[in-house]
């Protein structure tokens, strides 16, 4: 077994691995826009996974771009580690839709670029590590055009950790691939978590992906997005894709979904 990837303080000294996510009233609208998110207040636990649902546009993966601190015009308060978010931030990991690979460098190259400047003597030991641990031995010096999708984005996956985040956060990183490939990187993503005790928020449309992978599920309205519900899934891990129990849980928070999305079978662009 790889060993397990460790948080050096000299990384991140003000952090930890496994550290709080805490939105206060938090709201967004763009300039000349209708309101996108509302007074959300919600808190993550160190170490939990929560996973965020939702009517299609509903602000989402702008809650999670606010997070990341890609986008800092917002109302209330961000806080990670009880550090207010400011601008991006090694100690916050992000996984976008697409793997975003650059395409000149190999895959060992790639997984380097997220390593802290302090870290870069460490580089061959920590992009080993990382290769086994997303299983892309035998891959370093390939380049993207050369991977399959899911390889692209377990190399994307391998960077972000690369940088040794505090939190990782996740914008529906697996909805571009095959169903085969997008279980096989969910416990992917389980077994890292097990690993590292990582902090994770994911955004996605699959309702059993959410209840599969996460502690607790946040339930979006339509915009201005307010917090409907939140699910807990009090199942053990590891879990069962076909226990009666979780597809009772699926079942219910798709009516959660219909109820806050208030769902029209007529409009083909709602999405769950």
């Amino acid at each position: 077994m790889a060993a397990p990837l460790t948080l050096s303080p000299a990384a991140a000294p003000a952090l930890t691995r496994g550290s709080t996510i805490e939105l206060q009233a938090v709201g967004k609208h763009f300039p000349g826009g209708a309101p996108v998110l509302a007074d959300v207040d919600l808190r993550v636990r160190p170490g939990e996974i929560v996973g965020l649902v939702g009517p299609s546009g509903c602000g989402k993966s702008t809650l999670l771009r606010l997070l990341a601190g890609l986008d800092r015009e917002h109302t209330g308060t961000l806080l990670v580690g009880g550090r207010p978010v400011t601008g991006p931030d090694r100690a916050v990991g992000f996984m976008f839709q697409e793997p975003r690979l650059l395409p000149w460098l190999t895959v060992a190259e790639n997984i380097a670029f997220g390593i802290a400047p302090g870290r870069r003597s460490e580089s061959a030991a920590i992009v080993g590590r990382l290769i086994e641990q997303v299983h892309l031995d035998g891959s370093a010096k390939l380049y993207p055009r050369q991977l399959s999708g899911g390889m692209q984005q377990r190399t994307a996956l391998a960077r972000a950790l690369a940088a040794e985040p505090a939190v990782l956060l996740l914008d529906e990183p697996f909805s571009a691939l095959d169903a085969f490939t997008r279980i096989h990187l969910q416990d992917l993503v389980l077994e890292l978590w097990q690993r590292t005790q990582l902090t994770m928020v994911l955004v996605t449309h699959e309702v059993d992906e959410a209840l599969y992978l996460s502690d607790r599920v946040v339930v979006f309205s339509e915009r201005p997005a307010r917090i409907s519900e939140i699910v807990e899934v009090k199942l053990d891990r590891p879990r069962h894709r076909r226990d009666p129990a979780l597809l009772e849980l699926c079942g219910d928070l798709l009516e959660k979904l219909r109820l806050a999305g208030r769902w029209d079978r007529k409009k083909p662009e709602y999405e769950i």
